[in-house]
């Protein structure tokens, strides 16, 4: 008895979770979020879930990426459910829903044996609860199932306007239990991503703020690399030397598995075994960087081994550099797409860059070099390194994404891909987020040799 009362006494004392580790964003920007997905549920409800806390500390811990887009929460178990406003009727005829906008945190009963593996958690009776998480209402978990019960049970209607996380085995067990207990068929779910990914395009202030602060990171653990890369050196420790950067500045983990790819494996998108030793006269592509704060950067530049482009590297290196100058040159913005992979519509940049690639240098056997782009352009940029978005995608102020031409002759053992990260500014003009990492050759050939 006495080693539990301790046990509590410590975890009532921990006010500091681990979800304070991270950088937050004020709560009032979390509720905003909250409170534009209720009003896209026109009086449906929301539950998303928390992702599942790893098997002791095998593996690491990172949140759900939606879940914590709304709650800036980073524990696991919790769920989320919000109810949106609704006072019009859906259709014609319909009666009006009279909902009010209601927001609950649900956190399980904690397991003080498991704490003291894991660290100490919250639960809907710790102090402070209400005030670390800015939801307006915290209970437990236990309460959920009954909440959602009541909700239909009032208005049947929203047995058919509920959203949840596609594949959660958590709501196909709590819509199973609703339908039991209320003696009906299983509430009819709809994917949630398709509310909130709308909502995540955007990026507000401080998000841009995160994904900067990620850049900066990822921009100087890729200067590290180009001081590193040398003949005889393997791409595994330049892996290494890159995520000992990320980490010392404050960075929780890679935003993808580091790409270190030398001569033939630069051809390799996406290359990752990082088990070759760098060799002499090498191209090294190198597709690394990391999140901070749970908000991803991703960068690529390519390098040589010894320092020094050979005159065919180079002419491949400018193909792309000037490719992804001639994306950045046909930016509009609200007009300009990216991932058209047809290359049919006037407004994609993929099809300026593709049609510059393919109008400039030829292979061994003179034919043009678009075929040797085997990828999109890029992505969208945010708490997931691609965030989602609906292809092509127009690009508007206040979304970050990546311009990533490449050219990979596995013939030749070249590939070549620079890429960098863009945000459009309310004037629709672009910012490099990279700006301040070598992009021509001969930076780069400069950075190699300080």
């Amino acid at each position: 008895m006495a080693r539990l009362v301790a046990l509590v006494l410590f975890g009532a004392s921990f006010l500091l979770p681990s979800s304070q580790a991270l950088e937050k964003q004020p709560a009032s920007d979390y509720h905003a979020r909250r409170f534009a997905l209720g009003k896209a549920l026109h009086g449906g409800v929301a539950i998303l879930f928390a992702a599942e806390e790893p098997a002791l500390d095998f593996d690491p811990y990172r949140q759900d990426s939606d879940f914590y887009y709304l709650t800036g929460w980073n524990e696991p178990g919790a769920a989320l459910l919000i109810v949106g406003p609704a006072n019009e009727p859906e259709r014609p005829g319909q009666a009006a829903h009279s909902h009010e906008y209601k927001e609950i945190l649900f956190f399980p009963t904690r397991n003080l044996r498991t704490e003291t593996y894991t660290g100490a958690k919250m639960d809907a009776a710790s102090p402070g609860v209400a005030r670390a998480t800015g939801v307006d209402n915290v209970e437990p978990m236990t309460n959920l199932a009954g909440d959602l019960n009541k909700l239909i049970a009032d208005d049947r209607r929203v047995a058919f306007n509920v959203w949840v996380q596609p594949g959660a085995k958590a709501a196909e067990s709590l819509l199973g239990f609703t339908a039991t207990t209320l003696g009906a068929s299983v509430p009819a779910s709809h994917d949630v991503i398709t509310l909130t990914m709308p909502l995540r395009e955007v990026k507000d202030q401080g998000e841009i703020d995160l994904l900067k602060k990620a850049s900066t990171a990822s921009i100087a653990a890729q200067h590290e690399m180009m001081k590193s890369v040398k003949p005889g050196v393997t791409e595994r420790t330049i892996a290494g030397k890159m995520t000992a950067v990320w980490y010392e500045q404050g960075c929780e983990r890679p935003s993808y598995a580091p790409i270190v790819g030398t001569g033939v494996n630069s051809t390799t998108l996406h290359y990752s075994a990082n088990a070759a030793t760098i060799e002499d006269g090498d191209v090294v592509v190198v597709d690394a960087a990391c999140e901070y704060s749970m908000y991803a950067s991703d960068i690529t530049r390519t390098v040589p081994a010894n320092g020094r482009f050979t005159a065919r590297q180079r002419e491949i290196y400018n193909i792309v550099l000037e490719a992804q100058k001639a994306a950045i040159d046909a930016f509009v913005a609200g007009k300009s797409k990216i991932n058209d992979f047809q290359h049919r519509d006037p407004d994609s940049l993929d099809v300026a860059v593709y049609n510059y690639i393919n109008t400039h240098g030829k292979d061994l056997h003179g034919e043009p070099l678009g075929k040797y782009w085997l990828h999109g352009l890029g992505h969208m940029l945010g708490i997931d390194v691609h965030d989602p978005a609906q292809y092509p995608a127009v690009l508007k102020p206040g979304m970050v994404f990546t311009i990533e031409p490449g050219v990979y002759i596995p013939e030749e053992k070249i590939g070549v891909r620079i890429e960098c990260n863009f945000l459009v500014l309310p004037d629709g003009k672009l910012l490099d987020l990279d700006a301040d990492l070598p992009h021509t050759a001969e930076e780069v050939e400069a950075a190699m040799h300080k």
